[in-house]
């Protein structure tokens, strides 16, 4: 079992019913908890003093409130892949993303822009800790959290099952802008500092940048996922407008 830090998390937690709930902690002086409390009906709910729950978590925000449950359900990237999805589904990928917040970060925008699940490797990526569950702020709730032992052959047999493939990079050939990103899509965000890894940026269709006018040249891995989450989305709204026309 694991701990669920945080309102949002666990008000999100209870609502998805992904997995299941054990017990509830509150802070003696917490408020503001009414709905919480009526989706843990039949959960074991404790109240005790924040310094207790600040000992169960001593490195995260759980503002009164700790949830425990079972761990987050993860998939095998081979047996993911075998998964009906629609037509136009998006998938994120990430390639050496360790920063737990930035991992959470990234949960969160996929999670609110749509996509179906979150693909990660099996080393070189962030653990699923109750500090990238917080950052995430609900968003591992509502979507499929996918493991590949080996990423580059997962973004292949991802091809092969007809998802196109997009690289993010600064100094990308291409504009996110002009690339036409509906259909299946993986979008593939590379680490902290450095990037994606040669053999990812080779398996991929294509390579993309987010154009930056600014004096700044780069952005935070979160950030550059959640614009192209939203140039998807935009894309796909725009795509159904017309068709529908």
């Amino acid at each position: 079992m694991e701990w669920v830090p945080g309102r949002i998390p666990v008000l999100e937690c209870l609502r998805a019913g992904k997995r299941k709930a054990h017990r509830l902690k509150l802070a003696q002086e917490a408020a503001g908890l009414e709905a919480i409390r009526a989706l843990a009906a039949g959960i074991p709910v404790e109240t005790c003093p924040r310094a207790e729950l600040d000992r169960i978590l001593p490195d995260s925000v759980h503002q009164g409130v700790l949830l425990q449950a079972d761990p987050l359900p993860v998939w095998r990237a081979e047996k993911w892949i075998e998964r009906s999805v629609p037509p136009d589904a998006i998938l994120v990928a990430l390639d050496g993303v360790v920063d737990p917040r930035n991992f959470g970060a990234i949960v969160r925008s996929a999670a609110a822009f749509g996509a179906c699940g979150v693909l990660f490797a099996k080393d070189r990526a962030a653990p699923i800790s109750p500090v990238a569950v917080k950052s995430a702020a609900g968003g591992m709730e509502h979507l499929d959290l996918i493991e590949a032992a080996n990423l580059v052959r997962a973004l292949d047999l991802l091809k092969k099952a007809g998802w196109w493939t997009a690289v993010l990079e600064s100094d990308a050939p291409d504009s996110i802008w002009k690339a036409n990103l509906t259909g299946r899509i993986v979008l593939i965000i590379g680490g902290e500092g450095k990037g994606v890894r040669r053999l990812v940026r080779q398996q991929a269709d294509f390579r993309l940048r987010i154009p930056l006018p600014g004096k700044v040249g780069n952005l935070n891995a979160s950030v550059s996922a959640g614009i192209a989450l939203a140039e998807c989305l935009r894309q796909r709204d725009v795509h159904t407008t017309d068709t529908g026309s």
